[in-house]
């Protein structure tokens, strides 16, 4: 395949041609007898996106699921609208929910009132909690015993289920979902590859994503963290990742335990990945490092609220950080509404953590996120909540740093991917030149993403793909 006249990364304008899932040459090129070629039109040709920070499983159930949270619903009376809206007869699943609902964490009984006729679970926003009404919590405990995480007041239960989807899905007798669809989206943003950060990952789900792989279901390459067990399941579908370590503020773990846990991984001969989305999370988590000592590649999920002395202690603990700049955009009015004044500052820095040399990648934490890179990279350098407000205008970054946050190497964030001769052909090809897109970052630039050579994605409307069958082909002419 050639792709002619391309604004190359890294390059400039130039031809490209892929051979056997490669970068074969690069230059001002003429096309082969029998050979595809893709016309750029001097468009961008960027190496692939990758996701570093996503949780896929979750993202293919959120299309069979009721939005249960801001934007889409934004009280009582349209979480009651939006769930007595959706098809069905049987379980109810929601996603998203947030306090500012129904001023709170509802139990059984308020959830019986809006939806009292189907077993209804609703996922917090965090991905941590579900909320359950009566006949979900019946129906589950019926199916199972009632696990410790489980809410209980007095004799009975409330209804509210806390990090036990293990429990949940063997109630529910549930299995995997397909990845078909939520992959075909992720490439439409041009996106070639992604980690999968859920902290249940074990071998049971790694052979899921091996065989949705060799299926072709799943198009992008995968590198799975998780659990210390999925060292025991190596595959050559996918790369294994960090370790996940998922702390909560309302129940950490023993500091010891924590420690263990690092040390273990770091026998695996992997990295941890800490979540973080507090500021007493950072805390407990640079002291559980800086006790069990620390490896390339050890990192801080999210660096929520990061003040700059913990900042500076990342630094020197040579720690690396996946931040989510959409969430400044997604949830910024809210955090300007619940996030202390003094700490508002602190809120999903990017600037700070580049200043103090700690290396950054981003993430999307789709679905709890968008798993559009392109609205974090704008939000990455505008700051700006939906509402127009601005988030700590100190932490932008320009577009150049913006795009390098989906180009970081996923298994050394001090690297940056490249497009070169011998190179995987990962890439992604915008409609227009960089110099115009950085102007304004979206997707919908993406005209084409390619994974090992192979065309994944084009758009219909605006196909830069051609055949050409012909021997007098002229070289590229540059504009």
């Amino acid at each position: 395949m050639l792709i002619r006249g391309a604004d190359i990364y890294g390059n400039g304008y130039s031809d490209l041609r892929i051979s056997n899932g490669v970068v074969a040459a690069i230059g001002q090129l003429e096309s082969q007898a029998g050979e595809r070629v893709i016309e750029a039109r001097g468009g961008a040709l960027l190496p692939g996106l990758h996701d570093h920070h996503i949780h896929l499983a979750a993202l293919a159930a959120k299309a069979s699921s009721v939005a249960c949270g801001p934007p889409a619903v934004n009280n009582a009376a349209e979480l009651e609208e939006a769930l007595l809206a959706a098809p069905g007869k049987g379980w109810l699943r929601g996603i998203g929910y947030h306090e500012s609902v129904m001023d709170g964490l509802p139990d059984a009984a308020a959830l019986d009132a809006i939806a009292p006729h189907r077993p209804l679970r609703i996922q917090h926003r965090s991905g941590r909690m579900w909320l359950l009404n009566t006949m979900a919590m019946e129906a589950l405990i019926a199916a199972a015993p009632p696990p410790a995480g489980m809410e209980r007041l007095g004799s009975g239960f409330t209804g509210r289920l806390f990090d036990e989807d293990g429990w949940l899905q063997e109630a529910l007798g549930s299995t995997p979902p397909d990845f078909g669809v939520a992959s075909a989206a992720l490439v439409r943003f041009g996106i070639t590859g992604f980690t999968d950060m859920s902290v249940r990952n074990d071998p049971v789900i790694a052979a899921h994503f091996a065989a949705q792989r060799r299926a072709g279901a799943l198009r992008q390459r995968c590198i799975l963290a998780g659990s210390l067990a999925l060292a025991n399941a190596p595959d050559d579908t996918w790369h294994l990742g960090p370790a996940k370590l998922h702390l909560h503020e309302a129940n950490l773990p023993p500091f010891e335990d924590a420690v263990r846990f690092i040390e273990a991984a770091h026998e695996q001969g992997r990295p941890v990945a800490v979540h973080c989305v507090s500021e007493v999370e950072l805390v407990f988590a640079l002291a559980a490092l800086a006790e069990a000592g620390t490896r390339p590649g050890d990192r801080i999920e999210h660096v929520s609220v990061a003040s700059l002395k913990l900042v500076e202690q990342m630094a020197q603990l040579g720690l690396s950080g996946c931040v989510q700049p959409q969430f400044v955009a997604e949830r910024g009015d809210r955090y300007l509404l619940d996030v202390e004044a003094r700490h508002q500052g602190d809120l999903y820095r990017l600037h700070s953590l580049t200043s103090f040399g700690i290396p950054i990648a981003g993430g999307s934490d789709a679905p709890y996120g968008s798993a559009d890179p392109w609205l974090a990279m704008a939000a990455a350098v505008s700051r700006r909540t939906s509402s127009g407000a601005v988030v700590g205008a100190d932490e932008a970054i320009g577009p150049d740093e913006a795009l390098r946050l989906y180009l970081s190497d996923p298994l050394d964030f001090t690297r940056s991917r490249s497009i070169s001769v011998g190179a995987p052909a990962d890439l992604c090809l915008l409609a227009r030149p960089w110099a115009k897109a950085r102007v304004q970052l979206s997707s919908d630039h993406v005209v084409a993403t390619l994974v090992a050579g192979e065309v994944v994605h084009h758009r219909v409307d605006e196909s830069p793909i051609m055949s050409h069958t012909g021997t007098d082909a002229t070289s590229t002419q540059h504009h």
